[in-house]
């Protein structure tokens, strides 16, 4: 565990195109902690959940997971790692931190959406932030340099990069990923159950048990509520799905050129006319429903988050797949920077 993390050190960042979208960003965490787009009459709405206060993300309800991981970036390995077992090609298994039920989810007890993160260059649209995780924290082995960027474009899209360096001499796991809770009709709004949503992909890697255990084997998603090939109203869908929860959908075993990340999921708003086009080059894609929200958070509007409050497009490698790589690489070479490229597209229809 790192030292405490002072309100003092916290510093938000906001970012803003020339069409007047904006998104804030936090030091912490890179936490999104707004992000306000057009709706179909051009009114600007904040699409985010998250608090009013940068001091309460520091609170106990956050840390301890109350209020999952609000906006912020996952890792070192975002999902849960089979009984906290890490396994690398070359033999060697390490113990993680067992943090849910009994397995080990999104990087540990402290993981990167619970540190400090250096602020290395902004711009008015952009933000540039740097963390270098060292051996053995949170139990990973080798020590990484991580890059993450945010650019809000001129056409609404929110671009999410990051570049991660191995300062090891040996291949070390790696698969971050953003969670933001979306909820299109604006932050506070109710639930997203309206939202009608698409997930370009043919499979899923379901959960084994309760505790949401991968099962590390590939389903078609024909016949199952998990099918979002054609959009389909979340609220006709979500108690078809396992735990109401969503599911980790399989898209590649290789991650694409950064620069060309291609078009896996869509959700769109009627009300607002607001819709989100998600595009990634990552291996997977687990789709949240926002079903672990139980009223506990306080959001910016004044009101608690409940079950549905939001939903997560959380671009990602397969979390097991240090040796599983046929579901999806998250391996960082020496030598050989791991670039991700993910992009929210904002528009309205």
């Amino acid at each position: 565990m790192s030292d405490p993390v002072s309100i003092s050190a916290l510093k938000t960042y906001t970012i803003q195109n020339e069409a007047g979208a904006s998104a804030d960003i936090l030091n912490y965490g890179g936490i999104i902690t707004a992000l306000r787009v057009p709706d179909r009459a051009g009114v600007l709405g904040d699409v985010v959940l998250g608090f009013a206060k940068p001091e309460e993300y520091l609170a106990e309800p956050y840390k301890k997971n109350s209020c999952p991981y609000l906006g912020s970036i996952l890792g070192r390995i975002a999902g849960r790692v089979t009984g906290g077992k890490l396994r690398l090609p070359n033999g060697r298994t390490y113990e993680l931190a067992i943090t849910d039920g009994p397995n080990h989810l999104h990087g540990g007890v402290c993981a990167l959406d619970k540190r400090l993160w250096e602020v290395k260059h902004t711009a008015p649209d952009s933000i540039t932030l740097f963390y270098h995780s060292p051996d053995g924290e949170e139990g990973y082995p080798g020590a990484l340099d991580i890059t993450l960027s945010y650019t809000l474009r001129h056409d609404n899209a929110l671009v999410v990069e990051t570049t991660a360096i191995n300062r090891s001499d040996f291949a070390t796991p790696l698969s971050l990923s953003q969670h933001s809770y979306f909820n299109l009709a604006g932050e506070g709004s109710g639930d997203v159950l309206d939202h009608e949503v698409q997930i370009l992909a043919d499979h899923i890697i379901p959960p084994l048990d309760d505790t949401l255990t991968l099962s590390g084997a590939l389903t078609s998603v024909a016949g199952r509520a998990d099918d979002l090939r054609k959009a389909r109203r979340l609220g006709d869908v979500v108690s078809g799905l396992f735990l109401e929860h969503g599911a980790h959908y399989f898209l590649r075993a290789k991650a694409l050129t950064p620069d060309w990340p291609e078009l896996v999921a869509r959700a769109y708003e009627p009300k607002s006319g607001r819709q989100l086009e998600v595009l990634t080059n990552d291996c997977g894609l687990q789709f949240y429903t926002g079903s672990g929200l139980n009223l506990s958070c306080v959001g910016k509007s004044g009101l608690p988050y409940g079950p549905h409050a939001g939903l997560c497009f959380e671009c990602e490698g397969y979390p097991d797949g240090a040796h599983r790589p046929e579901l999806g690489d998250i391996l960082v070479h020496p030598g050989t920077p791991q670039r991700r490229s993910t992009i929210y597209a904002f528009s309205v229809r």
